[in-house]
């Protein structure tokens, strides 16, 4: 259990924190919040105490003799502020200390994390550009926001990231404090997820269990730490990442061409997508009728090696990355077959995954190897899916950096 401080600045998007407050408590965690004044015209303070189950206040006067401007900050585990309206990231930036959750920022000396929520002009001021670059330069985590409606009848940049997004990457900071340095800064990352399926006819597929979490772990934890990021996604019905383009696709021949497109700009691309091995040689254009009898065997055609091609095609100095999802057999264990499967396809780390008896696909969780081509091993025990994927990040950030 972390001991967190919840901030929430006076923005629309408040009514979003309440959603983010009930999954850190769920997970948990003593969550303290420090609303500001203005936060309190949106979601009022009994809300957030009987959510909470702690008491709720906004200036420095209330409980004096415990001295709460000084003590949270001084106890917590992370900072969270969620909404960081364009005001507090100006108050947080220049060092004011005129309310609880300011102060609170000053005398915290754990991970701090903003999630920014604004009108696109407000995010894209020079003002706001320079106390977001401000912040990042000490060592604050500032996301970028999401896309799509705001208040009002305007969409664009500038909209709060996902409650969930949000948690995964707090409660990240909470289990590795250094997860998020701003070590990608300035690269450009594509990253596939999800699972492609391959028609058979206008209504049936083959398809795999991918849901794409670990993708776009892998795509919120690379934005988190300063890159550009596209993702390519296989039918992922999730929200895109705060911070990423995202190309939705299909069937592998969808994926192979939208990757191909995105990877020849990359510094490093992170293949995560299931991409079917197979697919029915001959789709129907109809349904296939029940009626019809026993049905005629299935002719499968083999798919291009996504992966192989990439390698192949790799500008000097582009860090590739595999992933393998193995079971093991009587040939090998899944080590084996993920050393195997490096060697073979010539990527500079292969991260393999134990699938099977509930593991992996569809969980929160997930356990992995990073295996690398010179040699190196990494081994991430059962943990959030953000977990692997900083200490994926981490291995990478090595090679650029080399």
């Amino acid at each position: 259990m972390a001991r967190i401080v919840l901030g929430v600045s006076g923005g629309i998007a408040a009514y979003k924190a309440v959603e983010v407050l009930r999954r850190l408590t769920e997970a948990g965690h003593e969550v303290t919040v420090a609303p500001t004044a203005a936060a309190l015209r949106f979601v009022g303070a009994p809300t957030w105490a009987a959510l909470s189950g702690r008491p709720v206040h906004d200036e420095v006067w209330a409980d004096a003799d415990q001295v709460p401007h000084v003590r949270l900050g001084q106890r917590a585990d992370l900072v969270l502020v969620a909404p960081a309206t364009a005001d507090l990231l100006a108050r947080a930036a220049h060092g004011r200390a005129d309310d609880l959750l300011t102060a609170t920022l000053l005398t915290a000396r754990c991970p701090v994390l903003f999630a920014p929520a604004m009108h696109t002009e407000m995010w894209a001021h020079p003002a706001t550009v320079d106390n977001v670059a401000a912040l990042r330069r000490r060592g604050a985590v500032v996301l970028a926001p999401g896309v799509g409606r705001l208040a009002g009848a305007d969409s664009g940049p500038g909209r709060l990231p996902e409650p969930a997004e949000i948690v995964e990457l707090a409660q990240l900071l909470v289990c590795r404090p250094d997860a998020l340095p701003a070590d990608l800064t300035g690269r450009r990352v594509l990253v596939s997820a999800g699972g492609t399926r391959e028609p058979l006819d206008p209504v049936r597929f083959l398809g795999n269990r991918s849901s794409g979490r670990q993708g776009w772990a892998l795509a919120s934890v690379a934005a988190a730490r300063g890159a550009e990021v596209a993702v390519v996604a296989a039918n992922v019905e999730r929200p895109d990442p705060a911070g990423a383009r995202v190309a939705r696709v299909g069937d592998a021949a969808e994926l192979r061409t939208a990757v191909a497109e995105l990877a020849a700009d990359a510094d490093v691309v992170v293949m995560a997508a299931a991409v079917a091995d197979f697919r029915p040689a001959d789709p129907v254009a109809h349904k296939i009728k029940k009626s019809a009898g026993a049905p005629a065997p299935i002719a499968l055609a083999v798919n291009p090696d996504v992966l192989a091609e990439l390698v192949a095609a790799r500008r000097p100095g582009q860090v590739i990355v595999g992933f393998a999802a193995e079971t093991g057999d009587d040939a090998g264990d899944v080590l084996a077959h993920g050393r195997a499967k490096l060697a073979r396809k010539g990527c500079d780390l292969l991260v393999v995954n134990a699938v099977g008896g509930g593991r992996a696909f569809g969980r929160p969780d997930n356990a992995g190897a990073i295996l690398g081509a010179d040699g190196s091993f990494v081994e991430v025990p059962l943990g959030p899916k953000a977990v692997l994927a900083a200490a994926v990040w981490d291995a990478v950030a090595a090679r650029l950096g080399s």
